[in-house]
């Protein structure tokens, strides 16, 4: 039996001590010496605690979902978010962009016309990635409000 001797500078594991861990005093990109007031970001460079670390995967919303699909109608997905304005200028670039695909059309043997889906996709991708401004309609079931 391996019998491992306790030291206030270590934990015992089954493979074997695990020396504790020390601060930091150089900055690990640029390796200027790091402040010891505040050992997680580096005054000469953009470093801070947690740099390269994995990220939370993105989530998405039912509200998310719906605006792409309102938004085969471009602008539509917006207006439903909240962003109102924004929603009628792209449905009136709408029909800017179908003018302009005939146009390029017309000159690259209607291979303008891929602009069409181009500008359709990249509609929604926005939707999508917009954060929802718009309160949702909250529905209450049982007695109306009395007042």
């Amino acid at each position: 039996m391996n019998i491992i001797p306790k030291t206030p500078d270590t934990q015992t594991t089954r493979s074997g001590p695990i020396p504790a861990v020390e601060p930091r005093t150089h900055c690990p990109l640029c390796n200027a010496l790091l402040d010891q007031a505040n050992p997680s970001e580096c005054p000469m460079c953009d470093w801070v605690a947690g740099y390269r670390e994995q990220r939370e995967k993105p989530t998405s919303s039912v509200r998310d979902r719906a605006a792409v699909v309102l938004s085969l109608i471009p602008g539509l997905g917006h207006i439903f978010k909240g962003y109102k304005v924004l929603g009628a200028v792209l449905m009136a670039g709408t029909a800017i962009a179908i003018i302009g695909a005939v146009v390029a059309a017309t000159a690259t043997a209607l291979w303008g016309l891929l602009l069409l889906p181009l500008y359709w996709v990249a509609v929604m991708l926005h939707a999508f990635w917009l954060d929802d401004i718009a309160k949702p309609v909250e529905i209450h079931h049982g007695a109306a409000p009395t007042g």
